[in-house]
């Protein structure tokens, strides 16, 4: 029987076609731990409500929006808060986040003018997971 607290992952790391295009982005350090039973999987966007699929978003001075200049921060706060409260209660410490995610990015996000620059910074529920004391890696940074 397995003690340990698992690892909180974003969902379509461990495969589940949950991404704004519909799709999953598998990584194989989350593939094996969902194999041991040993992730959290949550997708922020989703457990705030945001269909799938959808339109991509980037964050703007802190807001969450679409390419249609559509504002979901709120839906995602609520989001970011349902999984935190979810990666609280299972014990989890530790979390591997999509790179570059305007919720899950890790280090650095899209600048929000959808041209795929990169500038410095977190997503919201990275951010998040990081003032709440979680160690908080990008599935750029696993190599597993």
């Amino acid at each position: 029987m397995n003690t340990r607290p698992p690892y909180l992952v974003s969902a379509c790391l461990a495969g589940k076609a949950c991404r704004f295009d519909g799709t999953a982005a598998p990584h194989p350090a989350a593939l094996r731990w969902l194999s041991q039973g040993r992730i959290l999987p949550v997708c922020p966007e989703t457990l705030g409500g945001l269909p799938c699929p959808r339109p991509a978003c980037e964050l703007r001075d802190g807001r969450f929006f679409d390419a249609h200049g559509t504002d979901h921060t709120q839906a995602v706060l609520d989001g970011c808060a349902k999984a935190l409260a979810r990666a609280s209660e299972a014990g989890c410490r530790l979390a591997l986040l999509k790179a570059h995610s305007p919720s899950c990015g890790v280090g650095d996000i899209y600048d929000g003018s959808f041209s795929r620059r990169l500038i410095s910074g977190d997503g919201l529920f990275a951010g998040l997971l990081r003032a709440s004391g979680y160690v908080v890696l990008s599935d750029e940074d696993v190599w597993m």
